[in-house]
């Protein structure tokens, strides 16, 4: 008896188990629901470009990204039918054990009343009482009938429960077969949109290499451009360090120089007393080597601040995409493209804002557009292919703060191009924006 009401507990921890599953599927409904919502804001920007009379690589790139949200709902769906088909099977699996368990009570719910027919009369259950050897024997004989009795009305409504729970979970079952083929039918349109996605994707690359020396010579261009702001941000950090080092040495000089005044002072003021010599002021070169030159009691706490924001910088355009991340890019045309930047997409005439405090370093001009370079201690941001600068030299920058405004690329779409570097290398923007 003990082991059928063990096994009885056990099938209804089974069965909250089972019960327990959906919360799953309500997380990949929620995930879902994120990658259509994205895919919505992507075929926005897709309608947007629209109007430019040419494929580009913009276009490309939502294409793209379209094609692999739509992979990742499906992934998802995938993923969603593998529980609802491990629901069903764990609910298949508690059918059959409730059968099982129903079959053995009800064998020996069968036994116990052809037992109790047999033994029904008044004068056997007296027989079996006054047989008794001795008085507490009859007492343990009274109680062991009203144990069977209690058992066989147990045994019935363990029967009951048991069914009970069997044809709850026969419904759970028919309710996910249900929800597995509405879900089969959402795999279906979403196969059907993949494919008609990838079509236009093929499209468009096929539409972009037949522009293949358009698309040549703006890519030489666009590295040609690119170049020169390499150089001119090595070129201003070459140009910072050595303000620095003038300053130090200035500022060297004139302690020296008060040492000097001040031991010429105390020699005037105590002439019996021998002249002390003014202790030598290490000048830049002299002194230990730093970690950077460009380095000072006025910025560490800055520099600081900006190292351990990396991974949380606010991006410098609020809404848009990344058309070319930081290192080698492999375009359309088969051509790829080593760059220290990453280009991001946003509608022309969107505002551009820094990513941190700090200083503006320079603002000039490549080509028929603007670039803003500002230093954060020994870290430098750049922002180029800007149109309407509202900055200048030495400004003092705080985190979104407004640049200017984002100006058209070669193909005629909005985007700038972001650098973060220092005086001993270029790092992935990336790496150091917040993800969105």
């Amino acid at each position: 008896m003990t082991r059928h009401i063990f096994s009885f507990f056990f099938f209804i921890c089974i069965s909250v188990i089972a019960i327990a599953q959906p919360q799953s599927r309500e997380e990949l409904e929620k995930q879902r629901q994120q990658l259509k919502k994205e895919i919505e804001e992507t075929e926005k920007l897709l309608n947007q470009n629209k109007s430019q009379t040419k494929e580009n690589l913009l276009q490309f790139n939502l294409i793209s990204r379209k094609v692999n949200l739509q992979d990742k709902v499906i992934d998802n769906i995938n993923r969603d039918l593998n529980v609802l088909n491990d629901n069903m099977y764990l609910i298949s699996k508690d059918i059959r054990r409730y059968d099982k368990l129903l079959d053995t009570l009800k064998q020996e719910y069968a036994k116990s009343m052809v037992y109790a027919y047999k033994n029904r009369s008044n004068y056997d259950f007296l027989n079996f009482i006054f047989s008794a050897a001795n008085f507490n024997d009859a007492i343990k004989r009274i109680s062991y009938l009203k144990s069977y009795r209690t058992y066989r009305e147990m045994q019935g409504q363990n029967i009951i429960r048991t069914q009970t729970l069997r044809k709850k979970r026969i419904e759970d079952l028919s309710g996910a077969k249900k929800v597995k083929n509405e879900v089969l039918e959402v795999q279906s349109k979403e196969m059907a949109e993949l494919e008609t996605q990838q079509k236009e994707k093929d499209r468009i690359i096929a539409q972009l290499k037949k522009q293949g020396k358009q698309l040549n010579s703006q890519i030489a261009a666009k590295q040609k451009q690119m170049q020169k702001v390499n150089n001119a941000i090595a070129a201003a950090i070459k140009k910072a360090q050595l303000k620095a080092r003038e300053e130090a040495m200035a500022k060297a000089n004139a302690e020296k120089e008060r040492l000097r005044l001040e031991a010429e002072r105390n020699a005037k003021a105590n002439p019996g007393k021998p002249i002390t010599k003014p202790a030598v002021v290490a000048t830049p070169k002299a002194a230990p080597k730093m970690e950077s030159v460009l380095l000072n009691a006025d910025n560490i706490a800055l520099n600081e601040n900006f190292e351990k924001n990396r991974g949380s910088l606010p991006w410098p355009c609020d809404r848009g995409m990344v058309l070319m991340h930081y290192g080698k890019n492999t375009l359309p045309s088969g051509t790829v493209m080593d760059v220290t930047s990453v280009t991001i997409s946003s509608e022309v005439g969107s505002t551009v804002k820094a990513v941190f405090d700090g200083t503006v370093n320079s603002v000039f001009p490549v080509d028929d557009m603007m670039v803003i370079i500002i230093q954060h201690g020994r870290y430098f941001t750049t922002y180029s292919n800007l149109t309407g600068v509202s900055v200048q030299k030495g400004q003092q920058i705080k985190t979104g703060q407004s640049l200017g405004r984002v100006a058209a690329n070669f193909d005629g779409v909005g985007a700038i191009d972001f650098y973060i570097s220092n005086e001993n290398s270029n790092y992935d923007p990336e790496k150091w924006l917040r993800r969105r």
